[in-house]
């Protein structure tokens, strides 16, 4: 679940409150174990709550809890797909509004145009300035440039609107097929833990990183499964693949030196548990109680490391 909420960026703020919300829960049972707060020192009462939640037997919450969680998260972001639609939606009326009235002004100026040189031109042919036909032919030549002119400036602000939205609608449609990748892989994640046989598993990976083929993730637990089917060698490809793309990966060192070990190569099994347990110290209390590791168990190196723990 971890690690779905991390690659969902955009909508980390509400797992985190979702995860505030299960820790209040947490501290509101341990009140009712131990009874009201107001009563007890501070001291005690921090004892007495981490005494009441080491001492539970079973999860305070279910796998409907997180099943919540996954489709808030995809009701989201489905409601935020909708929303930007609608305000693209609403943009793009509000510019053919602008245009319907850019265009009816220059209509009502052209004619008031016509209008002002029908005038102008009854008076010079009443006082004898020129003739009818050399009025007529200045009023055509100055309506054709104004209204030229105006043809122009409306066709590029056309073609500049134009292009913006087809931006957007190009952005949409991205974000669009996006959200539905996002929801693939989810999907192929929530399968991938549900499912109990090894060889299912690989090939639900193999379906994420058609996806993301940089996914470093997939991989390490893709090689986790090919460990459970006695492919050691193919499990260490995996993580070197990982490794090249995130050569910090404590999981991909730890899976690592797992294959190492059952290929008998003691000495880089050993120095890839090194690696691991420098980036992530945790998994130094998963040494003695690994199978995978056994074989080393009697070396003096993995005694170094189980000593430290």
């Amino acid at each position: 679940m971890i690690s779905m909420i991390k690659q969902t960026p955009f909508y980390a703020h509400w797992a985190l409150v979702l995860a505030l919300t299960l820790l209040g829960s947490v501290i509101a049972s341990a009140q009712d174990f131990d009874g009201p707060a107001s009563t007890m020192d501070p001291t005690s009462s921090q004892a007495s709550y981490t005494d009441t939640i080491e001492s539970l037997e079973e999860p305070l919450y279910s796998p409907f809890i997180e099943r919540y969680v996954l489709d808030e998260l995809k009701t989201l972001r489905s409601e935020m797909a909708a929303q930007k639609h609608e305000l693209m939606q609403q943009i793009l009326d509000r510019e053919h509004n602008s245009v319907d009235r850019a265009v009816a002004y220059s209509t009502d100026t052209v004619t008031y145009f016509f209008y002002l040189i029908a005038g102008v031109s009854s008076i010079l042919v009443i006082m004898g300035w020129s003739s009818m036909r050399d009025v007529q032919k200045r009023i055509q030549v100055a309506a054709e440039g104004r209204v030229t002119k105006l043809i122009d400036v409306y066709e590029t602000r056309l073609e500049k609107l134009e292009r913006v939205v087809k931006q957007k609608t190009q952005h949409i449609e991205e974000n669009r097929e996006e959200i539905e990748r996002t929801q693939d892989i989810q999907a192929l994640w929530l399968r991938a833990g549900q499912e109990n046989s090894p060889a299912q598993k690989i090939a639900l990976y193999d379906e994420i990183l058609k996806h993301n083929a940089q996914d470093v993730e997939a991989l390490t637990y893709k090689a986790h499964s090919v460990l459970q089917l006695d492919e050691p060698q193919w499990a260490a490809n995996l993580c070197t693949q990982a490794l090249d793309i995130d050569a910090e990966n404590s999981q991909a060192h730890y899976q690592l030196a797992r294959a190492y070990c059952t290929m008998g190569y003691s000495d880089e099994a050993i120095q890839s548990l090194q690696r691991a347990i420098h980036f992530t110290e945790s998994y130094r209390a998963e040494l003695g109680s690994d199978e995978a590791l056994k074989p080393m168990a009697s070396l003096p190196e993995f005694q170094k490391l189980l000593s430290n723990a």
